[in-house]
């Protein structure tokens, strides 16, 4: 047993020892295969050419839209308080957050025990100053009559005293008869004055029936009014927002109830930047009136009103830049104040432009435009607007060259490429899937360019042999299907 035990491990160490001496005889047999094949004749360098999608430049004229952000806005918004304070006994029909109404409709009505009270007392106060004014006037014709009387009294003692006076200067009066007609008659001017001093003070009393009278009118216009106040109605039509009050309720003087929103009165206010601003203002600096879209963009059911520009904020603010911006909105159904909306405004026309992706616009202001022999070369370019995934450019030396739809850093001046053009150019030509191919099936290869092909082939290790035998066996012949030596070519970066 042990015998036969000794001899299985040798036999195994001796395979083992063999299997090592043939892999290593593999790795120095490739070893030396790759060097013979390294130090062969290379292939040719030839020029790398890329392929790149060119697109032409058209001049054109074109209407930029402006492109911002803006809030829903109601010119007409009344905030809705409690004209005096009390408890609401009851609310108008229909009186609810979101309801509408109409011009005139009840609200809401206070408890109206307080000012009924204050304007009966306020009529029964009229009542008395209108008793005394006619008591005052009253006085005023008798006091009249008083005067009228005195005067004519005097006026008969005058006469009984000039009488008197003359009897004494012809010799038939007295001395004495003359003094007592003088008494009387000074009696009689005395009694005149004492009347018009009656007179006086009722015309005095009357005036201050008037005034009394005057502002009892006013106590009882402002207690009909208090009154008044204890119903609230709607102003003009709209939409409550806010309401929260229940009947029950106490409210104080001037407490806000909620607010009336008119929501056919809607405007839109954004924010731009000052040079946007200034593209959208005249020679005097009044604002172009442009028309202005306003989108609330949600799934499936875009809201869109359209408007006017029609004014500009004041002042800057504290902490802001640009302008703010209004526009109304002729008819916004579906909005409401507070909406977070797209605001779109058409710009004056720009003549004279080419339109280009915004991957044709280098970062330096120029792009790459296909010259001779498919050469690029660098082309300034003004750009006048960014438009979503355009550019808008001068048309000077621009117009009709084509140039580079999407920039590359494998890409630049001097640099030869195979132009890739769109289906339908601008021009509105044919498109290039409806023409046959021009192409052809089969190409001859010159020497030169079969011998690269046939080294890149051999020297790809990462090609299956079976494929490496077929490709070469296409490569050895007169000629080449176009597809295989345009995939080869690709590869190589030709």
């Amino acid at each position: 047993m042990r015998f036969f035990r000794r001899s299985l491990t040798g036999l195994f160490i001796l395979a083992l020892t063999l299997g090592l001496l043939a892999m290593a005889g593999q790795t120095i047999r490739t070893a030396f295969e790759a060097k013979m094949a390294a130090g062969g004749p290379g292939a040719p360098a030839r020029e790398r050419v890329f392929s790149a999608n060119v697109v032409t430049a058209v001049q054109t004229d074109f209407a930029p839209v402006l492109t911002a952000f803006g809030e829903i806005r109601s010119r007409r918004t009344l905030e809705l308080r409690a004209p005096r304070a009390g408890t609401v006994i009851a609310l108008g029909d229909g009186v609810e957050d979101g309801a509408s109404v109409r011009a005139g409709q009840l609200l809401l009505r206070l408890d109206p025990a307080d000012a009924t009270a204050a304007r009966d007392l306020a009529k029964s106060d009229m009542a008395r100053a209108e008793a005394e004014q006619r008591d005052a006037d009253r006085a005023l014709l008798l006091a009249r009559d008083d005067v009228a009387a005195a005067q004519a009294q005097a006026g008969l003692r005058a006469a009984a005293l000039a009488r008197q006076n003359d009897l004494e200067k012809r010799g038939v009066g007295s001395a004495s008869a003359v003094e007592t007609a003088a008494l009387a008659a000074s009696s009689a001017d005395q009694a005149v004055l004492s009347r018009r001093s009656a007179l006086a003070a009722t015309e005095a009393r009357l005036d201050q029936a008037k005034t009394a009278l005057s502002r009892q009118a006013i106590t009882l216009a402002e207690a009909e009014r208090a009154l008044r106040d204890t119903e609230l109605f709607a102003g003009f039509d709209g939409v409550l927002s806010g309401i929260s009050t229940v009947p029950g309720r106490i409210l104080g003087s001037n407490e806000r109830i909620g607010d009336l929103i008119d929501p056919t009165a809607l405007e839109v206010s954004f924010r731009l930047s000052t040079a946007q601003f200034a593209r959208l203002i005249d020679g005097t600096g009044q604002l172009i009136p442009t028309d202005v879209t306003a989108a609330l963009e949600v799934s499936g059911a875009d809201l869109v009103a359209t408007g006017q520009l029609s004014r500009v904020g004041a002042a800057v603010g504290e902490g802001q830049t640009g302008r703010l911006v209004y526009a109304t909105l002729a008819s916004a159904p579906g909005f409401r104040p507070g909406d977070f909306v797209t605001a779109r405004v058409a710009e004056p026309l720009l003549t004279a432009i080419v339109v280009l992706p915004a991957s044709a616009f280098g970062a330096d202001s120029t792009v790459l435009a296909v010259g001779e022999d498919n050469r690029l070369e660098t082309l300034p370019a003004q750009l006048l607007r960014r438009q979503g995934d355009q550019v808008v450019l001068a048309a000077t030396g621009l117009a009709g060259r084509d140039v580079v739809r999407e920039l590359s850093p494998l890409l630049g001046a001097g640099i030869k490429i195979k132009p890739v053009r769109p289906n339908a150019d601008a021009d509105g030509q044919t498109k290039a899937a409806a023409q046959p191919p021009t192409t052809p099936e089969f190409i001859d290869l010159t020497p030169e360019r079969r011998a690269a092909l046939i080294a890149f082939v051999n020297a790809n290790d990462r090609m299956p042999a079976e494929a490496k035998t077929r490709i070469l066996a296409q490569l050895a012949e007169e000629k080449v299907p176009a597809r295989v030596i345009e995939r080869l070519e690709s590869r190589m970066g030709g």
